[in-house]
């Protein structure tokens, strides 16, 4: 968002705050931000960067949205009306005194201690509007929130949250032009709805979990059908309805996700989200970040391997969700406007009741029984591009699940 203000001719990009604290300082009224003339000596702190305990009082040193560090002040807590963070603040001291060896109840910090909170207190603000960003770009019920408890590390660059796929160059799709007249989409007959005229039965029960075996596609009613948003046949174009957590892994495996909400068995969770290439971009891609020892590549190899999902820049939170050679999300093919089987959506389904709290992983490379000739056409090979398969310095990827089943590589 944009603020032009009346006596600056240059435009900022501010975070919603920033915006709101800038209209009181500068006694604007902004209908669309909610502030008005009565919220004009009204002051939000950004953060707290300092501290000190004089004859028994506390004192913080204020940072305040919409104001330079110069203009920080020392305020006495009864000031404050900001609970969480003069929480997180209490919590990052206590990290700061203990990292430079000072007693816990320290009336003061030192230099060392103070860089550190500044530093934390930064990097909460970065992380508290990468949040911001990401639940207004988002449009699903599930909120995303994001914590770092473990390094200095900021949000991800060169990342971009989308709600669909991105059709890269050389992918043609076209929608289905066939629908359902269905009244109730679950219990029609095989043969009385989009699925069953693609013979296939029917993927949900009533409460709108998986109920056929992995391997197996699901088709959701699509535009062209006659039911609702509300029919039981859409689960994955609802898109996710957990709240789920950002997080950064304590054991070197980067960004993790878990929800914050009990996931009952077979439920969706999220869909697999990126640019859709063609293999051959794929190979080239996979080259370069075979070097960088990370990759996002998906290959969609429901009948043929001809495109691949790349999540490297574009994508949901999917991005973060991490390996596990014993994972809680199994992955299936859904068909939804688009029918061509060379294009499957991907969705993460949840294989157990997953504990609100728990890291959400899929394992990367998930195989299916063969001796179910339909569970045949999916195999995912998930970040394969540019390793294994392919001569050019092909690397094995230490695997750092920690399952008890754990295959030692992950590829």
């Amino acid at each position: 968002m944009a603020l032009y203000l009346k006596d600056c001719s240059v435009s900022c990009t501010y975070s919603w705050g920033e915006l709101q604290a800038l209209c009181r300082r500068y006694r604007l009224v902004c209908k669309q931000l909610a502030v008005t003339e009565d919220d004009f000596n009204d002051y939000v702190v950004d953060y707290l960067c300092n501290y000190r305990k004089i004859k028994g009082q506390e004192f913080f040193l204020v940072k305040w949205k919409g104001y330079s560090e110069s203009e920080n002040t020392w305020e006495p807590s009864k000031n404050l009306k900001c609970p969480k963070l003069l929480q997180q603040f209490r919590h990052d001291m206590r990290l700061a005194l203990l990292r430079s060896n000072r007693p816990l109840d320290s009336t003061s910090l030192n230099a060392s201690a103070v860089s550190f909170i500044l530093q934390r207190a930064k990097q909460h603000v970065k992380l508290r509007r990468w949040e911001e960003e990401l639940n207004r770009a988002c449009q699903h019920k599930g909120r995303i929130f994001v914590r770092n408890d473990v390094d200095l590390d900021g949000p991800p660059t060169n990342f971009t949250y989308i709600n669909s796929n991105k059709i890269g160059e050389g992918v043609e799709s076209s929608k289905s032009a066939i629908g359902c007249e269905c009244t109730d989409c679950i219990k029609a007959p095989v043969k009385g709805c989009c699925a069953g005229a693609s013979d296939n039965c029917t993927a949900y029960n009533d409460k709108m979990q998986v109920k056929i075996r992995p391997g197996m596609p699901i088709y959701e009613c699509n535009s062209q059908c006659q039911c609702g948003i509300d029919c039981r046949n859409r689960v994955v174009q609802r898109g996710i309805q957990y709240d789920l957590c950002i997080f950064k892994t304590a054991n070197g495996r980067g960004w993790g996700v878990r929800t914050l909400e009990r996931i009952p068995k077979n439920s969706f969770v999220m869909e697999y989200l990126g640019e859709v290439i063609t293999s051959e971009e794929a190979e080239r891609r996979g080259q370069i970040y075979d070097q960088q020892g990370v990759t996002y590549l998906f290959d969609l190899d429901y009948v043929v391997d001809v495109f691949t999902v790349d999540a490297a820049h574009y994508g949901n939170i999917s991005h973060f969700v991490n390996h596990s050679c014993d994972p809680n999300l199994q992955v299936y093919n859904v068909f939804i406007d688009v029918l061509d089987e060379r294009l499957p959506r991907i969705a993460f389904f949840a294989r157990r009741a997953i504990r609100a709290g728990e890291e959400l992983n899929f394992d990367y490379k998930m195989t299916i029984d063969e001796l179910d000739a339909e569970s045949t056409k999916m195999d995912a090979n998930f970040s394969m591009v540019g390793l294994t398969d392919t001569p050019i310095n092909p690397i094995r990827m230490e695997c750092k699940c920690g399952a008890k089943s754990c295959r030692k590589y992950l590829f």
